[in-house]
């Protein structure tokens, strides 16, 4: 494919981005460390953690590890939400010369199981909330050191007591467990403090992460991420925002909020990893789905750049307290996870005069692989093009290049690419194409000045009497409803038609009927396109991030009395 794309980059963006320039990612944060020593790198519960700070107890943690005798390679688990412990054990395991596994906090026993076995993790740093999680499966696993850390670790004497006070017995977020061998994460820096740390020789092609995806499609697999490849991807958006960011006053440090978990690739990279190269700071969010408290939180600070996902940007923008936020210094939204639904952009553009900027990637591509240009006015309705260095093709069934203005499974090549799936090479071989291009699953189109649009996900496209529907399209369409909170379209079996539309609405006006739906998808889509059947829920089920479990909707078992029935 032509790469027509680059004609569209913005001023000063770079068509290629010199991926090699870190021979590792322990490199990148090891002269980032040195470089913003004394700035802030992380603010949590009203203390600032310095770049300083993390570089001193993440090296303390890295010798703690070496000091168990583990080899190197060997894979550590690390089961946290956003809190300052987070960024200090990554870049220790990371400087230990180990493997990062990052595990979602809210598994199941049976999730978490899968994950520690499948990795081979012979260490976990867990956080004592859901250590009874871990005590389950504790058993079964080949973990043989644990290490357990509290919400207040690192929040100084006085105020850790009185937070892991209210955490524990207030609020009684820490259900009672047995780990009798545990470490906890003081008594480890402190350890590590007094141990010799021997700085490992990495090369770009050891294994940095293994990141766990494919929970919602079938067995979960670990995308394994090389140091080259989320180096490559750091410098990719480093570059791609650059159009943004010099809208930031000269001198003043760029300040993110970080609402995404740190354990998803998105927060990984866009939060974590992107502000260490650039010198940010990250306001830590642990629980995003607490509005009031984000609001309360954003509401002390000034910020400039706010990655997120649809269902948290469009909850925002509703919320009452909305405008007790200060969003004037706001220079770039980025949303990615999941598709971004015009409404929710018109609306967070209205309320902050900053638009939201679609992405698109996959924890198989570090993640990010196509961008909307951070200096837009508008939302595209794309997910705009393939960053620096970066190849897109849209490929048929059976792996040829469609033809254009057709429709195709969209694949990429480029430097932040996975080299394969941990220990499977039967799912890498379905994936990878013998010329380096991985083919996502999801089936896009591209216009004639090189953006790119999701169409859907290959699994998910509704076959209506031979006709092809994609849910997107109806989501979309309903979002446009007044009184339409939030949707998700399925196919379910149908006797006459093979499959029939069902769409669930969350209500954002109680008044909504039915019939209101109806009679809008009527004038607003082909019959076929129509959903059979309608259901109202208060709610969505939903993966950490905020991305629709479409799955659940489809499975009768997971599914409650719906409020209004069908036709």
């Amino acid at each position: 494919m032509e790469k027509t794309w680059l004609k569209q980059y913005p001023a000063g963006v770079p068509p290629e981005i010199k991926s090699d320039l870190y021979p590792s990612l322990v490199a990148l944060l090891e002269e980032s460390f040195r470089k913003y020593r004394d700035l802030p790198a992380y603010v949590f519960m009203g203390r600032t953690y310095r770049f300083g700070q993390t570089d001193d107890c993440s090296r303390a943690f890295a010798a703690y590890l070496q000091s168990l005798g583990l080899e190197r390679g060997d894979r550590v688990a690390v089961m946290m939400p956003n809190v300052p412990q987070y960024p200090v054990v990554v870049a220790g395991i990371l400087r230990a010369g180990f493997v990062l596994v990052n595990v979602n906090p809210l598994y199941t026993p049976r999730e978490l199981e899968h994950q520690l076995k499948d990795a081979g993790a012979k260490a976990l740093v867990i956080i004592e909330n859901f250590a009874h999680v871990f005590q389950q499966v504790a058993h079964a696993v080949p973990v043989r050191h644990v290490v357990l850390a509290a919400m207040g670790d690192m929040l100084g004497v006085a105020k850790g007591a009185i937070v892991n006070y209210v955490v524990r017995r207030v609020k009684k977020l820490v259900p009672a467990f047995e780990l009798p061998a545990a470490v906890r994460f003081n008594d480890a820096l402190a350890i590590g403090r007094r141990k010799p740390y021997t700085a490992p020789a990495l090369g770009p092609d050891d294994i940095a992460a293994l990141q766990y995806t494919g929970g919602t499609t079938g067995v979960s697999k670990g995308a394994v991420l090389l140091h080259r490849n989320l180096v490559a991807n750091v410098l990719q958006c480093e570059a791609w925002y650059q159009p943004a960011l010099r809208k930031v006053a000269p001198g003043e440090q760029v300040v993110t909020v970080c609402a995404l978990p740190l354990y998803h690739i998105f927060g990984f990279t866009a939060n974590m990893m992107l502000s260490m190269r650039t010198g940010g700071c990250n306001i830590l969010i642990p629980n995003p789905r607490d509005l009031p408290g984000v609001l309360k939180e954003l509401s002390k600070h000034r910020f400039h750049s706010f990655p997120a996902v649809n269902t948290l940007f469009n909850a925002l923008a509703r919320h009452p307290d909305f405008g007790t936020v200060d969003w004037s210094h706001l220079v770039i939204s980025v949303g990615g996870g999941m598709a971004v639904q015009s409404a929710t952009a018109k609306l967070w553009l209205e309320k902050t005069g900053c638009p939201i900027v679609e992405g698109y990637g996959l924890s198989e591509t570090s993640p990010t692989a196509s961008c909307n240009p951070v200096d837009s006015t508008r939302f595209s309705g794309t997910i705009g093009l393939p960053v620096p260095s970066t190849e897109f093709m849209l490929l048929d069934d059976d792996g040829r290049e469609v033809p254009p203005g057709a429709a195709g499974e969209i694949a990429i090549r480029g430097p932040q690419v996975m080299a394969g799936y941990w220990q499977r090479p039967d799912e890498t071989a379905k994936v990878m194409t013998a010329d380096g291009f991985f083919r996502t699953g999801d089936i896009g189109v591209v216009d004639e000045r090189g953006y790119f649009k999701i169409v859907d996900r290959k699994k998910d496209m509704i076959l209506v009497s031979g006709f092809n529907v994609y849910p997107n399209e109806i989501e979309e369409v309903l979002t446009q409803l007044e009184g339409v909170l939030e949707c998700a379209a399925v196919g379910v079996p149908d006797d006459k038609a093979g499959e029939a539309v069902k769409v669930v609405i969350v209500k954002g006006n109680q008044a909504l009927t039915e019939q209101d739906v109806r009679a809008f998808c009527e004038a607003n889509l082909t019959g076929y396109k129509r959903p059979r059947l309608i259901e109202f829920r208060t709610e969505l089920p939903k993966t950490p991030i905020g991305k629709v479990l479409r799955r659940e909707l489809r499975d009768k078992r997971m599914a409650e009395p719906p409020a209004v029935g069908a036709a």
